[in-house]
């Protein structure tokens, strides 16, 4: 159980990609969690279709992603509305989507929050929230049964676009509303002439049919005449009549798995923390699945979030911290609905986008512009808003190889636990001492890389660093460069920013030394 008079330290609502993975991360911080879904149990819808680049390597990161590729397809696709972009040229050990259906993604992380020790409640939603200096009270719905009350000391709501966190917390959503209805569906296809078929373009909108699994298809329709009641539930034969009206004809549609409805919607949060409640994935942000990048940057928000949670949890780090979740993860979720709008509006029919399109796409063919589209889109690219010089500061650091006194290793495998990792790979004596401060909290791994440069996207390569504090999520806090006496002031700031001040009884050069 959690702290004296709790019921969990934090609560997580929802047991999608984004709240498991947030589970998975406080578990392995040490945190207990408590995941409440309002489901009574999994739907096998497959949603989400895979994982980018960026995804990928966080599950790396965490020593777990060879579950993943077992099951899933690494397919060298990927694109901007349509328009193919190159990724064999990024550097990553994997730059290219993993295809991978959410109903095993989330399987996979189940059985992995279960091996935690994660705890799950089924059939509980959340009903009220009250929170307090020190708590919050959760009120859960179980069905008939009366309401219960859990305390804990941190909500956070990863429930999906209509979050009841969100609008119990009163948060504001603000954004453009549905301009198109698009309608999904898993079904059988026994006369369609190829395997599959990607953005067909027609006079009213247009459709994709993408294979699945043997026998079945994905097909997804893009109508642009009207907007649905986003309440109306969407059915199969809505499905079949809009592939009736793009394609000519159902290729003789049949079986359905499951049907769903959408727009192109696009609303943030306008705050990510109220006090001790949290968003993260489609409670913080929706928008079109252009490039699929929606259950990508929850994920990611999930990463970004759980080690700063776990250190606040554990009183390691002040409450603040928590502030820099919103400031990191607010601008990156910013840029994918602008993205995002830009594809729907380059998906529109009509002689006028048939041009954009064609032009748009004669601009592909230069590596500037697949660079910056394929960085945006695998989530390679990004850099938070971290204070340093150096190039490597705020982004997500090179999986390079390293040597060290027990043997050979990369970057990412130091990362299995979530701690923070001070990588010296200059044996530096002002780098040990500063690290011995933070030894309780902060793994000091001294190596060399045989890489004089290091890849970093949308930089290119740079000097490989002397010393870098690398952060639970793989992004740089610190580095310093070759050359020069590493900037130890630099250093103690950094850490102490991201991981808390050092025990009084361990930092050097005060009275309790």
């Amino acid at each position: 159980m959690g702290h004296a008079g709790m019921d969990a330290d934090v609560v997580i609502a929802g047991a999608g990609p984004t709240g498991l993975m947030l589970a998975c991360e406080l578990r392995l911080s040490g945190v207990d969690v408590l995941v409440v879904e309002r489901l009574a149990e999994r739907t096998g819808e497959s949603r989400a279709g895979g994982m980018h680049s960026r995804t990928l390597e966080v599950l790396d990161q965490r020593g777990v992603l060879d579950r993943f590729l077992a099951v899933g397809e690494l397919t060298p696709v990927a694109h901007f509305s349509g328009l193919w972009l190159d990724l064999d040229g990024f550097e990553s050990r994997y730059p290219h989507p993993l295809m991978l259906p959410q109903s095993a993604i989330e399987r996979l992380l189940e059985e992995w929050a279960a091996e935690l020790g994660v705890r799950v409640s089924w059939s509980a939603e959340v009903s009220g929230i009250r929170q307090d200096g020190t708590c919050v009270e959760v009120e859960l719905s179980t069905g008939d049964a009366a309401p219960t009350t859990v305390r804990t000391r941190y909500l956070v709501g990863c429930d999906g676009g209509r979050s009841t966190v969100r609008k119990l917390s009163g948060v504001g959503f603000p954004g453009t509303p549905a301009t198109m209805t698009a309608l999904l569906g898993d079904v059988e296809l026994p006369g369609l002439p190829e395997e599959y078929i990607f953005m067909r373009r027609c006079a009213g909108g247009h459709f994709s049919a993408i294979a699945l699994e043997p026998g079945w298809h994905r097909v997804f329709t893009s109508e642009y005449d009207h907007v649905a009641d986003r309440d109306e539930p969407a059915t199969f034969e809505q499905l079949r009549d809009s592939l009736v009206r793009l394609a000519g004809t159902d290729y003789g549609m049949r079986n359905p798995k499951w049907i769903s409805r959408f727009g192109d919607a696009a609303r943030q949060a306008s705050q990510y923390r109220v006090g001790r409640v949290l968003l993260a994935g489609d409670a913080a942000h929706i928008h079109y699945p252009a490039g699929g990048q929606g259950l990508n940057i929850g994920v990611q928000d999930a990463v970004n979030l759980g080690w700063k949670l776990a250190l606040v949890v554990r009183g390691r780090a002040p409450e603040s911290l928590l502030d820099s979740y919103h400031a990191e993860r607010h601008p990156v979720a910013e840029r994918v609905l602008h993205n995002t709008r830009a594809q729907a509006a380059l998906a529109r029919p009509g002689a006028q986008t048939d041009a954009l399109r064609e032009l748009f796409g004669s601009l592909l063919v230069f590596d500037d512009v697949n660079q910056l589209l394929g960085g945006m889109i695998t989530g390679l690219d990004i850099r938070y808003p971290v204070d340093g010089d150096h190039p490597l500061t705020g982004r997500r650091v090179p999986d390079v190889d390293l040597k060290t006194p027990d043997g050979d290793t990369w970057i990412y495998a130091l990362l299995h636990a979530a701690h923070p990792v001070l990588l010296d790979l200059r044996g530096s004596v002002e780098v040990a001492a500063v690290a011995d401060d933070w030894a309780d909290r902060v793994d000091l791994v001294e190596a060399r890389s045989e890489d004089d440069q290091w890849p970093v996207p949308a930089v290119g390569e740079i000097p490989a660093p002397a010393a870098l504090l690398i952060r639970p999520d793989g992004h740089v806090a610190w580095a310093a460069a070759i050359g020069s006496a590493p900037d130890t002031s630099g250093l103690r700031t950094a850490l102490t920013t991201w991981f808390g001040p050092a025990p009084r009884g361990r930092r050097k050069g005060t009275p309790d030394e």
